[in-house]
């Protein structure tokens, strides 16, 4: 017979291994996303090599931003959380980053380009997160044949944007399910294996109901339930966010 289940998976994956519990199937979680998403662990294994993925891309977009006098708009994923597009927008240089933690405002974007501009800077870099939304507007969804319409689209959105704003060619990049695969990075191949060990020990103690998760750089548990309560989202004060601000990042907003 089954003994349990341990489930590897975000907060759909999860929320599906907490109803498992509520029926009485003995459920250990193991948090695996790109999104970062998950309140109850400090990071999820995946987000570090998807924004190591991203960093890459940005890094190599700047050369033919520079070339070619362009702003650049890369979309990285993340749903609703920005964390892809702040850790990658950081590491990468981004002049802007949008999360749709702080909705954005286009009049500050073209502000921040054309105070580069002036200072001789005749490109930018803007990283935007899937989820990133005017102020006053919504979301961008894509339509999928036979499924729920997902986010996606925003970065061709804003270049289109900037282009009929002011006199300055602009692109779009869409990294898309580029950031879903290949190499894990270090981090995230040691994380994974913490967080396989303690889900293993926790059967075998008969510890059900838990998620193993980081918590003050040691490997934890805590109830699915409480796991699954609330979407980890970036706080606009965070200490991340004002480090990028203490460096010049604009927000597409006053912070």
């Amino acid at each position: 017979g089954l003994n349990g289940l341990i489930v590897v998976g975000g907060d759909g994956s999860l929320a599906l291994a907490h109803r498992f519990s509520n029926l009485g199937v003995p459920v250990i979680g193991i948090p695996k996303t790109i999104d970062n998403d998950l309140s109850a662990t400090e990071v999820t294994f995946g987000f570090d090599t998807a924004a190591a993925t991203a960093t890459e891309a940005i890094d190599k977009i700047h050369t033919t931003a520079e070339s070619h006098h362009r702003v650049m708009v890369v979309e990285v994923m993340g749903r609703n959380a920005g964390w892809i597009a702040l850790q990658a927008g950081m590491a990468g240089g981004g002049d802007i980053i949008l999360i749709p933690e702080i909705p954005f405002r286009y009049e500050a974007i073209i502000e921040k380009i054309r105070q580069r501009r002036d200072r001789g800077k005749k490109f930018s870099i803007i990283v935007v997160a899937e989820g990133a939304f005017p102020e006053g507007g919504q979301q961008v969804y894509q339509e999928v044949a036979g499924g729920a319409p997902r986010l996606g689209g925003i970065g061709p959105v804003v270049a289109r944007e900037i282009e009929a704003r002011m006199e300055m060619e602009s692109r779009a990049t869409v990294l898309g399910h580029l950031q879903r695969g290949g190499i894990p990075s270090c981090f995230d191949r040691v994380l994974a294996t913490r967080f396989g060990a303690e889900a293993v020990k926790l059967a075998h103690n008969g510890c059900w109901n838990e998620m193993v998760c980081l918590q003050a750089g040691e490997i934890k548990s805590v109830p699915l339930q409480e796991a699954v309560a609330v979407t980890r989202r970036i706080d606009p004060g965070c200490q991340q966010v004002q480090a990028a601000l203490a460096v010049g990042t604009c927000f597409g907003q006053e912070l």
